[in-house]
């Protein structure tokens, strides 16, 4: 992907917020504005038009001249700070914006002939602040409505929009959804709980808390945590995965994210073949509790009772 660098603009009254600090509120345990710049984290430069906080990354900061000014003004204000051909524009209060969607912005932005891409919401209409722009059209034309109108304060977006040659992309309904209530908050904090979304949302939550960027096959730790509650002991679920990513660590330091990845997975898939082995002893000794301090009554293989089971789970037999 071509570099680029985005402006996101956190510096509204958010009056029907009550005139809340609506970049901070939190939306899934993460503030709204480091959710919009985990969409962003491999821009060059990031710019962010507001009042000064902690951030989950490094950012520029900066105001609009007046302050309260508006987008046009926030806007200009940011673009001084940027220097790539594409520059990505976003409100500061997108909770559901992905990285899909910023990548098909700048995609259609770099299109033949147009001057930028903006996402259009489900009812149609332009969403401006959830859009990539060419950077030279971009500066002519905010120089030109600063022309003819004296400044930019006080201006609405559609001065800009209406004059530059924009591709619309049709994100669905989350990427361009947007908190400007209080209604909408709770909407946002209810959503990322739905059972569908939940387990995502909460990773990736954990991923951008502790600073790890790296994908991991979700699947296999649960299936290992099911296998060391199942086999072992209950408690084995939480303090086996921590393991699995202690062992990972030491086994990948200094590595890329694709190798760290497959630690986790190598690591992963050695714990759950020693649970599946544990769980064959058990039951080669007659169903008889781990820990129950005998010595058991299997054959001398340790596999009666345990090879049918184990048979039956492709790939995770024992070895």
């Amino acid at each position: 992907m071509t570099a680029y660098d985005v402006i996101v603009l956190a510096g509204g009254a958010a009056k029907r917020l009550g005139g809340a600090d609506k970049p901070g509120l939190r939306v899934g345990g993460r503030a709204l504005l480091d959710r919009v710049l985990s969409a962003c984290a491999d821009a060059a430069v990031t710019v962010v038009v507001g009042g000064r906080r902690a951030t989950a990354r490094p950012v520029v900061w900066t105001r609009e001249v007046p302050e309260g000014g508006g987008p046009l003004a926030a806007l200009g204000a940011g673009l001084r700070l940027t220097t790539a051909e594409r520059v990505l524009v976003l409100s500061a209060d997108l909770p559901f914006l992905g990285r899909g969607t910023v990548d098909a912005l700048l995609t259609a932005a770099g299109e033949p002939g147009r001057e930028g891409a903006l996402c259009t919401d489900p009812d149609g209409r332009d969403q401006p602040l959830v859009a990539a722009y060419r950077a030279e059209p971009l500066r002519r034309e905010l120089a030109l409505i600063a022309t003819e109108h004296g400044s930019l304060a006080g201006l609405p977006l559609r001065l800009l929009t209406a004059e530059l040659d924009l591709a619309r992309i049709d994100a669905g309904p989350d990427a361009s959804f947007d908190c400007d209530t209080w209604d909408d908050i709770a909407a946002a904090r209810a959503r990322i709980r739905e059972h569908g979304a939940v387990l995502d949302e909460w990773i990736t939550s954990v991923k951008n808390e502790l600073g790890i960027d790296l994908d991991v096959d979700t699947a296999l730790l649960l299936d290992l945590a099911r296998d060391a509650a199942h086999g072992v002991a209950r408690p084995a679920a939480p303090l086996t995965t921590f393991l699995v990513g202690y062992a990972a660590a030491r086994a990948s330091a200094g590595a890329g994210p694709d190798e760290a990845a497959a630690a986790v997975a190598e690591a992963a898939h050695k714990a759950t073949d020693l649970a599946l082995r544990w769980e064959a002893e058990v039951e080669a000794s007659g169903g008889e509790t781990a820990g129950a301090g005998g010595s058991g009554s299997g054959t001398a293989d340790g596999t009666t009772g345990g090879a049918g089971r184990d048979a039956g789970r492709e790939g995770t037999g024992t070895p």
